[in-house]
């Protein structure tokens, strides 16, 4: 099973006699005050047709709290609301954002990772998208899907401090972060000791589509990756780490999550923090 599916084959997909559950994940991370992108309301003013609105904050994640700003959500919660969208087991899952697949692999990810056999993500977002858009709301049969958490591995802060030392555990957020040059979000700038910097905007082309899948082998191979590296990823808050599990997937390389990630690490003052481009 192919995770990316480029525009052009979700419109034949979907045109055809058995098209998949299309759902609209479009987030923004805001680092500044004032108002909050509203993910509702661009899906109401134009989505590809069919597409059911999926809000990332209160459907694949949790309340913020000590486990981070998005830890995984309540197993029933999540399930419900793939339910309402329109998930069901026996059928295709298509999952698409607005930018660089962070909020898509999320959704890719969470239903992956409780089951579902069939995801992918659409290559390039909403802006590969060449057909005509629909505005309102969609209405969807409620689906069958029944989340069983465990098929894809995950990772507490415990099992990414030990990765960093046994494997390759790669820190998906912008460099300057990673080197704790700047921290809009978190109490403390830096990184997990260990932590090789890995930035997901080096997964995507300058059109915003994944690289093809010899580059991203050849990008993860420079940063480490050998045959059989255990290999983890976390970025800020588990979402723009999950593109990174995407890409490596794409290169054939299974790689675990940390959802906490940096936002629940840095939270807790007695865990260690290194700084500067050096990974210790």
């Amino acid at each position: 099973m192919k995770a990316i599916i480029s525009a052009s084959e979700l419109a034949s997909d979907l045109a055809g006699p058995r098209p998949p559950t299309l759902l609209d994940i479009r987030w923004q991370l805001s680092t500044a005050a004032g108002t909050r992108f509203d993910g509702r309301a661009a899906h109401a003013a134009g989505h590809i047709p069919g597409a059911v609105f999926v809000d990332l904050d209160a459907d694949l994640a949790g309340p913020p709290g000590p486990g981070g700003r998005h830890p995984l959500p309540d197993t029933d919660r999540f399930g419900a609301a793939m339910r309402a969208a329109g998930v069901s087991s026996d059928r295709p899952v298509v999952v698409y954002d607005g930018g660089p697949g962070w909020a898509a692999a999320r959704a890719w990810w969470m239903l992956r990772w409780t089951g579902h056999p069939d995801v992918r993500v659409l290559d390039g977002g909403l802006n590969a998208w060449e057909g005509p858009l629909a505005t309102g709301t969609e209405e969807t049969a409620v689906g069958d899907f029944r989340p069983t958490p465990g098929a894809l591995r995950l990772l507490d802060a415990d099992g990414a401090a030990a990765l960093a030392r046994t494997g390759l555990l790669l820190d998906a957020r912008a460099g300057e972060r990673y080197r704790g040059e700047v921290e809009p979000l978190d109490r403390v700038g830096g990184h997990v000791p260990g932590a090789v910097s890995a930035p997901t905007t080096e997964n995507l082309t300058e059109s915003g589509h994944f690289r093809p899948a010899a580059e991203l082998a050849d990008r993860f191979k420079a940063l480490g990756v050998t045959e059989g590296t255990e290999v983890g990823v976390y970025c800020g808050s588990g979402v723009s780490a999950a593109q990174e599990v995407l890409a490596l997937t794409l290169a054939g390389i299974p790689a675990a999550l940390y959802v906490g990630s940096w936002s629940e690490w840095s939270s807790d003052g007695s865990r260690p923090v290194a700084v500067g481009s050096d990974p210790q």
